[in-house]
């Protein structure tokens, strides 16, 4: 599909917002509006006393550890439930709590979340006198009826997008909520439970319950490397709030005070935590934390999170590694499966699908949502990968682009065609479902036409949103370290992308499939390079001259710092 570079408009530059123009441009074009917004100290964290239920939680939490009730933090299978199972385990642990163990279901085993299934399991293997839900739960309504039935507590802390009615768990920690007045609703599952724990922590301090106990009053910023990486790896927006948190984040651990298990990650992952951005974490930390849940047992992962010695972090480290490595060739191959089904459907239908549906039986349940992202990001429209499930059941994962709310999708279809979904649950870019195999053609037909209604041109066109055009002044490495600390960038708070035209001097292959270039701009010499060119185009040698999307970098090499642009897309141009 081709690609076509815009540059963003911003409705007014607002003045000195920072001493470098080029900063000042970016921030515009991404909405700020004042300097309090580029403010990330702790101190301008949205308190947590908005949050609907958060009293009723915290005084059920509170009961539970000084009576030293057993509590099971039940999460999810993702680097976002993984991270929040290991800030509840931690912070409980540090408040005084004996009885604290955490369940992940296995994906292949129990499916998504607390089911009356995994509430067995919990009875038998935990008789748990309270279970706190994590990254999930609020579309667990007959497995949390299943806990209050067995006689357990359920309280949910969750940021999935509820439904019409509510599961009867005890108590409901999520910002999206119906009525809940706080501001902040793009906070992912890691989030939500940090700040129940922020809120526990006060409450047992009031009550002078450290000093009793003769416990140290907990730090509450340790935990803030983790809320870091489970909200890079779930790719919430970044607002005011999330920014924070991932500040924060990433300040401990370039600072070396994080986690053992985040140290291990970044050291098999070949990365340097004094120079780590969220890129590393959404690229190089997540995918390996996630290995554990697509392939295997996100056990695996939060035991990895949860170590305190650092040789066993290694080990598990290196299992996670493998792990992520053989997730690679299952997704090529399923890729490669998806585009040749993607032909076939293309030759099959009169017009184009406005939604895609694709299946293979040997596909993997693990996989399917990275399958649906990458073809997302090729067709730029909505799409659902599917796997077999269990009792001739399919498991859908779904992904979608900027405009198109995949929930509403699902909900729609769901109250069109009741027979037709399961279940189903999620947030505006991803979500899941169950349907039964025998009706995926069904499903596939709804799917198109629900997403038609709603599509539109400019949705589906695949569009580069551009910063500008740097001057040739601006290309160093002074400007390439301030934009570096300038973030942190992510969804809906982009990392700076740049265009502009450039004369090619010298281009080759590296790897077999990065495209290196020596480019030439104004009076200057760069170095630049793209990564999983598409080599029936290049290397194009007959190319003098290319229009680049790229990102301002510092190339590292035997201690020389110099500037390097990452390209991020590359066309052809005709010097006139």
């Amino acid at each position: 599909m081709q690609k076509k570079i815009i540059r963003r408009q911003p409705e007014q530059i607002t003045a000195s917002l920072h001493a470098n123009p080029v900063l000042d441009k970016i921030y515009s074009n991404r909405g700020i509006k004042s300097n309090l917004e580029l403010e990330y100290e702790l101190s301008q964290l949205i308190s947590f006393q908005d949050l609907m239920g958060i009293q009723q939680a915290v005084e059920c939490l509170a009961d539970a550890i000084k009576q030293q009730k057993k509590i099971l933090i039940v999460g999810d299978f993702d680097a976002d439930g993984a991270t929040s199972t290991a800030v509840a385990v931690r912070a409980l642990k540090s408040f005084g709590a004996q009885r604290v163990n955490f369940l992940v279901p296995n994906r292949f085993s129990f499916g998504y979340g607390l089911t009356p299934e995994l509430v067995d399991v919990a009875a038998r293997d935990f008789q748990p006198d309270l279970i706190v839900t994590v990254d999930n739960g609020i579309a667990n309504h007959a497995g949390v009826l299943a806990a209050k039935k067995t006689g357990i507590q359920v309280i949910i802390t969750d940021h999935h997008l509820p439904g019409e009615d509510l599961p009867s768990a005890d108590v409901i920690i999520n910002p999206n909520q119906i009525g809940d007045s706080f501001p902040s609703k793009d906070m992912a599952g890691v989030g939500v439970i940090f700040y129940v724990m922020l809120a526990l922590r006060r409450y047992l301090s009031e009550q002078k319950w450290f000093q009793q106990q003769a416990l140290p009053e907990p730090i509450m910023s340790t935990l803030l490397d983790l809320v870091a990486l489970g909200t890079v790896a779930d790719v919430v927006p970044l607002d005011h709030n999330n920014r924070i948190l991932i500040h924060q984040g990433l300040r401990r651990i370039r600072s070396g005070h994080c986690a053992v298990g985040i140290t291990a990650i970044l050291e098999i992952a070949g990365r340097n935590p004094k120079k780590l951005t969220t890129s590393d974490l959404g690229f190089a930390v997540a995918p390996r934390l996630n290995a554990a849940g697509r392939l295997d047992d996100m056990s695996l992962g939060i035991e990895c999170l949860l170590c305190d010695d650092l040789q066993r972090a290694r080990e598990i480290a290196t299992l996670l590694n493998q792990l992520n490595e053989e997730r690679r060739v299952i997704e090529q191959d399923m890729q490669d499966q998806a585009l040749q089904l993607l032909k076939k459907i293309q030759m099959n239908d009169q017009s184009e699908r406005s939604g895609i549906c694709l299946f293979a039986e040997d596909w993997h349940q693990g996989v399917i949502g990275i399958l649906a992202s990458r073809i997302k990001d090729r067709l730029q429209r909505p799409v659902v990968a599917f796997a077999l499930g269990s009792q001739d059941e399919l498991k859908g994962s779904a992904r979608s682009i900027p405009g198109i709310h995949i929930r509403d999708i699902l909900a729609d279809i769901s109250v069109r065609y009741p027979e037709l979904i399961f279940k189903f649950g999620g947030h505006a870019m991803a979500a899941g479902l169950t349907l039964k195999r025998n009706l995926f053609d069904s499903f596939s037909v709804a799917f198109d036409e629900a997403v038609s209604r709603k599509i539109r041109t400019e949705h589906s066109n695949h569009i580069i949103l551009s910063d500008g055009e740097l001057q040739v002044t601006a290309l160093n490495i002074e400007l390439a370290d301030a934009l570096r600390e300038a973030g942190p960038w992510g969804q809906s708070f982009p990392e700076p992308l740049f265009d502009g035209v450039f004369q090619v001097l010298d281009q080759r292959l590296v790897g077999g499939k990065h495209l290196k270039l020596t480019l030439k701009y104004a009076d200057k010499m760069l170095d630049a390079i793209a990564f999983f060119v598409d080599l029936k185009q290049w290397p194009n040698h007959r190319c003098k001259g290319v229009r680049l999307a790229y990102r301002l970098d510092i190339n590292e090499f035997r201690g020389k710092r110099s500037v390097q642009l990452i390209i991020e897309h590359l066309e052809a141009h005709e010097f006139s």
